[in-house]
């Protein structure tokens, strides 16, 4: 593992180097991006970049600097050949007073970088009794508010499944802790959209850009009568899923194996992008 903070390579990666007042450590006063390297190239740079900013303008801090990210993201990379791995660039508010005023200090900068294991091929899933708010001022933003999350994915995972699904305020389907969600119904494939309150996935515009997919907000229990469903994340790329909520699914089907290859396929012309 790498660690580059404000401009600096620590010479150590798990030495303490973010202040204990920091905003993003007090409060979750933050932003973020999960980026994946395959072959020492980072995947779909631009586009992550670019969401970074929209989630920075929407929690009130000001814009990432690109070029230092970018500088970030080179450092890191540097000297740690990665045949798969993943970056992550947290972007905070910086040191502040305790509480949830913000100071005037400046933004902290991280990016770091590690290997990373391959996703199986398939996966299960629970539905978990949270519902995200549509309506709440961090939906669709990439914060590091996660404690939801946790929460949810310990549900899902004391269930024997991987990963945990929400519904929104009016019970359709929204999206996973760490993934956006697609669905086969009647031979077209479906996800919902960003009205919803699901982030806007990088993998998820990619595959609607890419392979196609009508957006539709939808009761969650429409995915019960799914021939089958797959996750869409920056790690996951394209994961089919073998079990919804204790239902069974084909995986992958035939759909999810189409999207795989297209994937697959397109996958180059963003690499080091």
């Amino acid at each position: 593992m790498r660690a580059w903070i404000d401009g600096q390579l620590l010479p150590d990666a798990t030495a303490p180097a973010v202040s204990v007042s920091d905003h993003g450590l007090t409060v979750g006063d933050g932003v973020f991006e999960a980026i994946k390297v395959v072959d020492g190239q980072p995947f779909a740079l631009t586009l992550h970049l670019e969401r970074l900013a929209r989630s920075a303008h929407g929690l009130g801090l000001p814009t990432p600097d690109d070029d230092a990210v970018r500088r970030g993201v080179t450092a890191v990379l540097e000297g740690e050949p990665l045949a798969l791995g993943r970056i992550r660039i947290t972007y905070t508010g910086g040191p502040a007073p305790l509480g949830s005023g913000r100071g005037d200090a400046e933004p902290t900068l991280i990016v770091v970088a590690d290997r990373m294991d391959p996703w199986p091929a398939t996966t299960t899933v629970a539905i978990v009794e949270w519902p995200r708010n549509e309506r709440g001022a961090l939906a669709g933003l990439k914060t590091t508010s996660y404690a939801e999350n946790v929460v949810a994915l310990a549900d899902a995972r004391s269930r024997g499944a991987s990963e945990a699904i929400f519904a929104n305020l009016a019970g359709h389907l929204c999206e996973g802790t760490g993934s956006n969600v697609f669905y086969v119904v009647a031979g077209e494939l479906r996800t919902p959209t960003l009205a919803s309150g699901c982030l806007a996935g990088v993998t998820r515009g990619l595959i609607l850009e890419w392979f196609g997919g009508r957006e539709v907000d939808e009761p969650i229990e429409v995915v019960r009568g799914a021939s089958e469903v797959f996750l869409a994340s920056t790690t996951r790329d394209v994961q089919g899923v073998s079990r919804w909520d204790g239902v069974d699914l084909p995986a992958p089907g035939p759909v999810t194996t189409a999207a795989t290859a297209c994937w697959r396929d397109r996958e180059p012309e963003l690499l080091g992008r």
